[in-house]
């Protein structure tokens, strides 16, 4: 069941899939109706999943479940997984490899393969100050809070 984003509780558990170029403002649009579409008829163990989304930055894919009605299951989660794969498939894109950084230059987003990234913060060509996407946060709260920030305060802080 498709519920707006901003009515999901802080508690929701969050799904994050970077895309490695930015979506057009055609491809945005197509991949909400899709997304919602596949929302609206998610479900664990046929009870209906409370979900909804956002597109930010027209590269980030950001789903989230109020898991306080119902969970994801092992199916649920491979079929999102499996509606992802179809997504890269569809608009030549990569939302899955997580070995990516994506992280701000001014207002642009940059995506950088991690080991780019460790020579860059060598070279001192992004620093620790740099706003990094810390995709692996766990759920709304966390990710409203802690997605992005400073390089120091992310995991990527090991590389400076």
């Amino acid at each position: 069941m498709l519920v707006n984003f901003q009515d999901l509780p802080e508690t929701s558990r969050v799904w994050i899939y970077q895309c490695n170029r930015s979506f057009s403002d055609v491809e945005n649009i197509e991949i909400s109706q899709k997304i919602s579409e596949f929302l609206n008829s998610w479900t664990a163990h046929g009870a209906d999943l409370k979900a909804g989304f956002e597109i930010k930055y027209k590269r980030f894919i950001v789903i989230a479940l109020d898991q306080n009605l119902q969970t994801a299951t092992g199916c649920s989660i491979d079929t999102l997984v499996h509606f992802i794969q179809t997504l890269e498939q569809e608009y030549s894109v990569d939302l899955m490899d997580k070995m990516n950084v994506s992280y701000k230059q001014g207002d642009f987003v940059a995506y950088k393969p991690l080991k780019d990234f460790k020579t860059m913060a060598k070279n001192r060509s992004v620093s620790k100050k740099t706003i990094v996407f810390n995709n692996l946060v766990q759920n709304k709260a966390e990710y409203l809070e802690h997605w992005e920030v400073p390089a120091e305060e992310s995991w990527h802080s090991r590389f400076f």
